[in-house]
């Protein structure tokens, strides 16, 4: 895995955001949470489903590409699947998701 596992912030960045495996159980939380209710993105307006669907697939696609990145190592797919901005913006989408369901 060219020196990098899923446990050790090894690579692109340091701390919490730099670990793999934590991003990628909370994409997969998040996009089964999605999966299981979707109702949540249609009680927003199009206004406001629109830009946040697209960060989603952004940011859950970025964290489930990550682990191959890593895997095949330096390149470009391993440098923009390891950008900070797509990590925070995982969390947002999740911290969006969770505000939609207690608000609801």
């Amino acid at each position: 895995m060219a020196g990098r596992t899923l446990f050790s912030p090894g690579g692109v960045g340091r701390g919490r955001l730099g670990r793999p495996l934590p991003t990628l159980l909370l994409a997969a939380g998040v996009a089964v949470w999605l999966l299981l209710r979707p109702e949540l993105f249609l009680s927003l307006p199009m206004a406001w489903r629109l830009p946040l669907m697209l960060v989603s697939a952004w940011a859950l696609g970025a964290a489930f590409l990550r682990p191959l990145a890593l895997e095949v190592g330096q390149g470009r797919l391993w440098r923009l699947s390891g950008a900070p901005l797509s990590r925070w913006a995982l969390w947002g989408v999740a911290g969006v998701v969770v505000c939609l369901e207690v608000w609801r």
